[in-house]
């Protein structure tokens, strides 16, 4: 493994930092129908270093920590950890991302191999039960009660502005449901 100074992050390197956001909305799934909760949040996004894969890939590991606490009440309802990874020879963004609730995420992406004409740098990713390679996976109570079938992401980084969307397609209270996150936040650290 590289040391963290020696290892070129490529797109992920605008990541690195902490960062704060409080313009959050989650819509959520409820047996009444949607369910809008405002929040804020703090992601910390950490340099690994490189990962040498068994001599033949070479990856750029940055680890994150997501800390999202409901506006109306400060509540925390989402805690999740995870990696981001950057293959360098053929520009694949990997998104790999754990939630306490029986829930795992490998999703993946290609890499333009620059930034937009606005100089953002922009990350898409996406993972789903039926990929033969960015997958879900998922406890036995969540495959009856709240089955995740698809997860996509869109990150868009420039300068101190950090965007994304998400949307975890989910099978809950017999229907499926797009249950959606959004913010913009700002690198404060």
């Amino acid at each position: 493994m590289k040391q963290a100074n020696e290892t070129e992050y490529g797109p992920l390197g605008a990541l690195i930092g902490v960062w704060t956001g409080d313009k959050g909305m989650d819509i959520a799934p409820e047996p009444d129908g949607p369910d809008e909760n405002p929040f804020y949040e703090t992601i910390e996004f950490t340099a690994v270093g490189g990962i040498d894969n068994a001599d033949e890939q070479d990856l750029a590991a940055v680890w994150y920590r997501q800390i999202v606490r409901k506006q109306s009440d400060d509540r925390i309802f989402h805690d999740e950890t995870g990696y981001w990874m950057w293959d360098p020879s053929d520009n694949t963004i990997m998104h790999s991302l754990t939630i306490p609730r029986g829930v795992s995420v490998l999703a993946g992406g290609t890499y333009a191999g620059q930034p937009d004409a606005d100089g953002n740098i922009i990350l898409n990713v996406a993972a789903s039960l039926e990929s033969d390679q960015w997958q879900i996976i998922q406890s036995p109570f969540m495959l009856k009660k709240a089955r995740t079938t698809e997860f996509t992401q869109n990150l868009i980084v420039g300068g101190d502005t950090l965007k994304y969307v998400e949307v975890t397609t989910l099978n809950i209270y017999g229907k499926v449901f797009p249950h959606s996150d959004q913010n913009e936040l700002r690198r404060v650290a």
